[in-house]
């Protein structure tokens, strides 16, 4: 009998289809989160005061800036996984 804290490290039988659907749906929520994420920060940034209509000016800053933070998350991204790759590697 197994107890809450136990170090058995035996895990029941779950769906490959049902982990799969999970994994994606993590995926989806997680890049919800980021693109909500991005609207707050450049919308603070960029959007002086509210319209009907967004000028050039404004259009141009939303995109260099969620541009800025898509390389960025690219760039931490890459570089985590081949610190990780350097670290399996020894």
């Amino acid at each position: 009998m197994s107890s809450f804290g136990s170090t058995d490290t035996t895990k029941p039988n779950v769906d490959p289809e049902l982990q799969d659907f999970l994994m994606a749906e993590n995926e989806r929520a997680r890049l919800s989160a980021q693109i909500h994420e991005f609207t707050d920060i450049c919308w603070d940034k960029c959007v002086e005061k509210p319209s009907n209509k967004l000028d050039s000016r404004t259009e141009t800053c939303l995109a260099n800036c969620v541009n800025r933070f898509v390389d960025t998350s690219l760039l931490i991204t890459q570089r985590f996984a081949q610190s990780l790759q350097k670290s399996q590697g020894m």
